[in-house]
């Protein structure tokens, strides 16, 4: 890397930002990054020189860096503080800090939950080319052991997003094993073996292997049914002081949509808030169901979509997640179309909602 180039184009300012088409970062993501560099002694003018990033590109939570700025920021970040196992040591920050799936995945009920959750999620932290099955992340059985594969395409491009991926995931969740009964048994990754081997060591504490052909961690058989929820089933009424109250209100109301919504909240964000599932929790059938909603002026849908409408406004006006953050949250797997939903709502943008001040709330 060009150290001193970046400086030079750092110095005669920022150039027009051009359109980003291939795959990006969310920017808090980047961010974090770039706070651990500096941390760590790299110069912040240097190092944001380096990746071909403006201080403004961290300023919208909802903006998306080129992957390729990102490992320029990695690659940077090494050789400015010293730190070449920075990849590692990034693995050891808390994803929850600074996004939003950080959240999820600690509210998920198991770890094969948490599992669905990351695949569906991921692309808000990075966008990567997966496998075949469209999932970065599975659970495959290998001659009777049990495997948690990355199916990242051309990962020695980036060994140090398999080294924060890997790192993370052993070090953020340790706590589920025991020492007698480590979640992760072994480690094997496809890139060479480097020169912080003893960081490796340190943080995963079991063996590790290079030069394979995956990267995967071996895991415990009975992994997927380990219990997480270390926040409560509510942690994404914890982003807005307003969700969880109501969420209390509608489990004490005694009318049917009350029931509904209050069995919907805490599933929105999984994508699945289908009237078959509701039905069953409320241990009637779809017919009946459709027949009580009814009986009180309403449909699953509509209660849904207006369910979805008050969700968005609640976030969006607690200012604690992002537009995009939002949409997965309130159950839209695309944002644009979560964007068209709520101009159908408000007549207005959801970012233009974020930007203003929170006006009074009303009952939706």
């Amino acid at each position: 890397m060009n150290i001193a180039a970046g400086g030079e184009n750092l110095a005669s300012g920022p150039t027009k930002k051009a359109k980003v088409t291939g795959p990006t970062v969310g920017a808090g993501y980047a961010k974090a990054l770039f706070d651990l560099a500096v941390a760590k002694g790299a110069d912040p003018a240097l190092l944001l020189g380096c990746a071909g990033i403006a201080p403004k590109d961290f300023a919208d939570a909802d903006n998306r860096i080129p992957l390729a700025n990102h490992i320029a920021l990695m690659r940077g970040g090494q050789a400015l503080s010293g730190d070449a196992a920075l990849g590692l040591h990034f693995g050891e920050t808390n994803l929850g800090e600074y996004s939003v799936v950080g959240l999820i995945a600690d509210a998920s009920k198991t770890m094969g939950h948490a599992l669905v959750q990351l695949n569906r999620y991921g692309r808000l932290v990075i966008e990567v080319d997966v496998g075949e099955e469209g999932e970065r992340f599975r659970v495959e059985r290998v001659d009777g052991e049990a495997w948690f594969i990355d199916t990242r395409r051309d990962p020695n491009s980036f060994p140090e997003l398999t080294e924060s991926t890997f790192a993370r995931m052993a070090s953020h969740t340790r706590q589920f094993g025991t020492d007698d009964k480590p979640w992760v048994k072994g480690v094997r990754v496809t890139h060479a073996e480097p020169p912080y081997r003893a960081e490796y060591d340190r943080i995963f504490r079991v063996p590790v292997v290079f030069n394979c052909d995956r990267n995967a961690l071996l895991i415990d058989d009975d992994w997927t049914a380990y219990k997480v929820a270390r926040t409560t089933r509510y942690a994404f009424g914890v982003l807005s002081e307003h969700a969880k109250a109501l969420l209390e209100e509608l489990e004490t109301a005694h009318t049917t949509r009350g029931r509904v919504e209050s069995l919907l909240i805490p599933i929105l964000h999984t994508g699945e808030p289908n009237v078959e599932r509701i039905a069953a929790k409320m241990g009637q059938s779809r017919k009946t169901l459709y027949r009580k909603l009814k009986a009180e002026g309403t449909t699953f849908a509509k209660l849904l979509d207006e369910l979805r409408h008050k969700m968005a406004l609640h976030y969006l006006d607690g200012k604690k997640v992002s537009v995009n953050e939002t949409a997965y949250l309130v159950g839209f797997s695309d944002p644009s179309t979560f964007s068209r939903a709520f101009r159908r709502w408000t007549g207005a943008s959801p970012r233009k909602r974020l930007a203003q001040d929170a006006p009074p709330r009303t009952r939706v």
